[in-house]
């Protein structure tokens, strides 16, 4: 799933200003369509890149697709890989490549290569030529599996043509619920295991425990505390007139985050939207995502030195009280951030606020000077 997510990302990016009246973008060979319907019928595609809230493609493409949407159907053979994601999936035509599919109603036709696909309702009506995972609440196996198939289901549906040439390894909440026929797969090429072993297997992307939440929460701690003690100790004076300004001016330091980060991504869209400046363009995004995280770290320790005045603690004089300063602020902001909706908006306010002050200490508009 990780590239269909980087391909939304860079779709977001290259494709989404350029296509708002749903037009097509297209590079190299590549197509690239977002719109709020969006169709896909010249066949003149490379790698495809499709997204909108109806997305159907009755082309071929003789390359990659990934696409991603409400509704999507695809009707046109696929040359390479496939990417799909959408709350109902259907892929009506053969895929030569790996398949990588989630939704909650994924119907899979021919795959050539490898299958990954989870969903709530899962229906896999044509063959696949390497192995299969399979997760969702109900499974629905039509097609016969060349390689091995590991799948974790509430309830197994085996068609006729089922069949698995390589093991068969079942998560179960209880070990041999499933009933397998001997058609699908003799009983020494099938596996049974508990659920959490599909857990641990699939540990990348399983929810984190409560402990991994805590011990999150606290290394985000430790690591604001060390850049602001890092910070305090190589440029102590800039720290503090940043602090300074922001706990004096918090509404002009907000105001003017938020216009220095808007510039960032703004940058980022217009180079992408020009092409000449395509390349440059993730560049901006890294610049921007690197202005905030040290938006959030200044915002935070000024908001810990903030706590400690409001409780009759002198402003901190020494490294380490700085570190202190910025180990509280982020455990308090962390804390604060779980109160639903209005959590976010704080952090995002303290993040652009910590931005501003630094733009005003660095850039000292004159109008403000």
């Amino acid at each position: 799933m990780f590239r269909l997510l980087v391909f939304l990302t860079a779709l977001s990016w290259v494709a989404a200003p350029a296509l708002a009246e749903g037009g097509f973008l297209g590079i190299g060979g590549d197509v690239y369509r977002a719109a709020q319907s969006v169709t896909y019928d010249t066949g003149d595609a490379d790698d495809l890149f499709l997204a909108g809230e109806t997305v159907r493609a009755t082309a071929a493409a003789t390359g990659t697709a990934h696409v991603a949407g409400r509704w999507v159907t695809l009707e046109g053979d696929i040359g390479g890989d496939l990417y799909a994601a959408g709350m109902t999936v259907k892929i009506e035509a053969p895929v030569v490549g790996d398949a990588t599919v989630t939704g909650y109603e994924v119907t899979l036709g021919e795959i050539g290569g490898d299958l990954r696909a989870s969903g709530s309702k899962l229906s896999l009506d044509g063959p696949v030529g390497g192995y299969a995972l399979l997760a969702g609440e109900t499974l629905t196996l039509g097609a016969p599996i060349a390689g091995d198939a590991h799948v974790m289901a509430r309830e197994v549906e085996f068609g006729r043509d089922a069949q698995v040439d390589g093991r068969l390894v079942l998560y179960e909440a209880e070990p041999g619920t499933l009933d397998v026929p001997e058609t699908v797969a003799p009983a020494d090429r099938i596996e049974r295991r508990t659920l959490p072993e599909w857990e641990g297997e699939l540990g990348a992307i399983r929810p984190p425990s409560l402990g991994e939440i805590i011990a999150r929460y606290l290394m985000g701690i430790v690591i604001v505390a060390g850049i602001a003690a890092l910070v305090a100790a190589l440029a102590p004076k800039t720290l503090a007139e940043i602090r300074a300004q922001l706990l004096v001016h918090p509404a002009r330091s907000l105001w003017f985050g938020f216009l220095a980060q808007s510039l960032l991504i703004g940058a980022m869209v217009v180079l992408a939207i020009s092409v000449v400046g395509l390349l440059l363009s993730p560049a901006m995004a890294v610049v921007a995502g690197l202005t905030g995280l040290a938006g959030y770290i200044l915002g935070a320790y000024a908001f810990g030195v903030g706590l400690l005045q409001a409780v009759g603690r002198p402003l901190p004089a020494q490294w380490s009280d700085r570190a202190i300063a910025g180990a509280l602020g982020a455990a308090v902001a962390c804390l604060l951030a779980l109160i639903p909706f209005v959590g976010w908006l704080f952090v995002l306010a303290l993040t652009l606020a910590g931005v501003g002050a630094a733009v005003l200490h660095l850039l000292r508009p004159r109008f403000f000077a």
